[in-house]
């Protein structure tokens, strides 16, 4: 064969695409969400009434109701989990508990809607870290349950307070709500435990590979349970916030809080598999979710389009998160 007819015969090269280093997608993807951030803002302060001061208070209260919840769900978020569905269920009932419990005392009542949140969740992360139990499905079981036993508890009635010790929550301390001081709490305790202590640090590890994290002698049961206390010690918070501020409770009373806290995780850059994130990112992530609510609200917007959107804003973030961190 000629050296004329080899050129024909073979094939023609494939020019190779140039690709994007991990390191460059992530820049990119960077970019692009102060690009977003930046663009929300712009909104924002574009949409009429939202630099009002009621506004501004509504949006502070928003963010601290949301964010309580938020600061929760992050820990389960990190330990590789994903989230529980069962949180604002857990919500509504801490409320119930504290509402039923004000004739023994402002404190007790505040003590026992801390348990129940606390063995709830418990009962939780020991299915899922003990015995690997899907935990979407334990959360969703768990929602049934206490929907089920509530309702036979309560009979679908409305609950009201048996004490007037509520009334020091629904305050201000030098013009900041209570609840905006409770949640700066919140995210510097639970920033702390993440930075500053071994069971935080080793959220961290299990979340990022659960065997390695066990041959490097830590106990994953442990720190998943661990992670689900800490969820429903700080959504029982919310709980009692709300149950002071609304003076009475039901079963919807967490309606859509989980939802919220979900996104607020999401938005705020922890991963969705868990091993990367921080109470502080969430702490961005539930500031961006209650500023899209405030804006959609003030434009007139229904809830079930403020539902959709944040669905998009979430769908958008965990795309943007899939293209940083594929190789």
């Amino acid at each position: 064969m000629s050296e004329h007819a080899a050129k024909l015969a073979a094939p023609p090269a494939v020019r190779a695409r140039p690709r994007l280093t991990g390191n460059a997608r992530r820049r990119v993807v960077a970019v692009i969400r102060l690009g977003c951030l930046a663009a929300l803002a712009t909104w924002a302060l574009a949409t009429p009434g939202f630099t009002s001061p009621l506004s501004l208070v509504s949006l502070v209260t928003t963010v601290s109701l949301i964010g309580c919840v938020a600061v929760g769900m992050t820990f389960i978020t990190l330990t590789g989990n994903i989230m529980s569905l069962c949180l604002g269920v857990t919500l509504s009932c801490a409320a119930l508990v504290f509402l039923a419990a004000l004739n023994l005392g402002v404190i007790a009542a505040f003590a026992l809607a801390l348990a129940f949140g606390i063995v709830v969740t418990a009962a939780q992360g020991v299915l899922v870290g003990l015995f690997r139990a899907n935990p979407i499905l334990v959360s969703i079981a768990a929602l049934g349950l206490i929907i089920g036993i509530s309702q036979i508890v309560t009979h679908g009635h409305r609950i009201y307070p048996a004490g007037q010790g509520y009334m020091l929550l629904k305050g201000r301390v030098a013009g900041v709500p209570v609840e905006a001081l409770v949640f700066f709490a919140t995210v510097a305790l639970g920033q702390f435990v993440l930075s500053w202590t071994r069971i935080g640090r080793a959220m961290r590890m299990v979340g990022s590979n659960p065997r390695a994290a066990e041959l490097a002698g830590l106990a994953p049961p442990v720190v998943v349970t661990a992670a689900y206390v800490l969820a429903g010690a700080f959504t029982a918070v919310c709980g009692v916030l709300l149950a002071a501020r609304y003076g009475s409770g039901d079963m919807e009373l967490g309606s859509g809080y989980d939802y919220s806290a979900i996104a607020a995780v999401l938005v705020g850059g922890t991963a969705i598999q868990g091993g990367a994130g921080s109470v502080l990112r969430t702490l961005v992530g539930v500031t961006v979710i209650a500023a899209v609510q405030i804006c959609l609200l003030l434009r007139g917007y229904s809830e079930q389009l403020q539902y959709f959107i944040t669905g998009l804003i979430v769908l958008g973030v965990v795309m943007l998160h899939t293209l940083g961190e594929r190789e």
